[in-house]
């Protein structure tokens, strides 16, 4: 269950990451990054205020069941000099879920307003009687920018890390909301674009697949326009070897990630969009059921 409950929440409320837009940002030409759309702050698909809900649901056997939530909000502050978006994202098992495993994750993430490069994140996640806390520095002031990583978990201890730091690494909420800019004139559908995130004591890679257009209907919304992503898992303690989690976004100028679902060694996770409050751009794409 705890692997169940981490991977989830990495996945939901950040989950993100997962649309993404072509980029004209100089600090990434040359890169194989996804491409992104200009992220001048006036360009981008959201804006401070938003907020987005999210039920995460769980299949194996006889157990088919919603067994969290999560909640995502983007807030403008200042950091270090820095005009900066901070994105708090908080996840947690259900009252009923928490009888067999209680789970609270929450993911803070500071990021610049104009250009969306990750410049703090934190990490504080009870899991049963698991704990983790992650503090990340990113120091793109040197030579060889790294991520400046203050670690802790029950199992590991204190650490004091430098993780590597290129243009195409994020933390998960970062990713999450750079990927909502994705230029979509200048991705291929099928092609494989490649992208890192830092959590714990490792920087992982992932790789973003572009299938297409389909209307889906969605618990609570109905049905929505959307496009539809892969991301890549590789094999691990959680997912089955290379198996795609899915990842439906809204088909607007918004990018909302409204539903995903994914294969898990144990069982099938999937989560959906229940709520949403501060978008920057009208919800055109939710497709009005038709009057009998």
């Amino acid at each position: 269950m705890k692997s169940l409950i981490k991977i989830i929440f990495l996945l939901c409320t950040c989950l993100a990451a997962f649309p993404l837009h072509a980029q004209e940002n100089s600090d990434l030409k040359g890169t194989s990054c996804i491409p992104v759309r200009t992220v001048k702050e006036s360009e981008l698909a959201f804006k401070a205020g938003e907020r987005m809900h999210f039920s995460l649901h769980y299949k194996w056997g006889a157990i088919n069941s919603d067994v969290g939530t999560a909640t995502v909000s983007l807030d403008s502050v200042r950091l270090n000099g820095h005009e900066a978006f901070l994105c708090r994202a908080h996840g947690r098992t259900t009252k009923l879920f928490d009888l067999f495993f209680k789970v609270r994750e929450d993911f803070k993430s500071w990021f610049t307003r104009d250009g969306l490069k990750p410049l703090k994140f934190t990490r504080d996640t009870h899991e049963g009687g698991y704990e983790a806390r992650n503090t990340y520095a990113y120091d793109w002031s040197q030579p060889d920018p790294c991520i400046v990583a203050d670690v802790y978990s029950t199992s590991s201890g204190q650490r004091n890390l430098q993780l590597p730091l290129t243009p195409c690494t994020f933390d998960i909420p970062a990713l999450f909301f750079y990927a909502r800019n994705m230029d979509f004139d200048k991705v291929q559908p099928g092609r494989k674009y490649p992208m890192t995130f830092a959590i714990d004591d490792d920087v992982y890679n992932v790789y973003f697949i572009l299938y297409g257009r389909e209307t889906i209907k969605v618990k609570g919304l109905g049905s929505v326009r959307t496009i539809k992503f892969a991301a890549k898992l590789l094999e691990g303690e959680i997912f089955k070897g290379e198996e795609d989690m899915m990842i439906w976004v809204t088909d607007d100028e918004n990018r909302l990630p409204v539903y995903f679902e994914a294969p898990l060694l144990v069982g099938f996770a999937s989560g959906r969009l229940t709520g949403y409050e501060g978008l920057k751009h009208p919800f055109t794409s939710l497709v009005e059921t038709k009057r009998k």
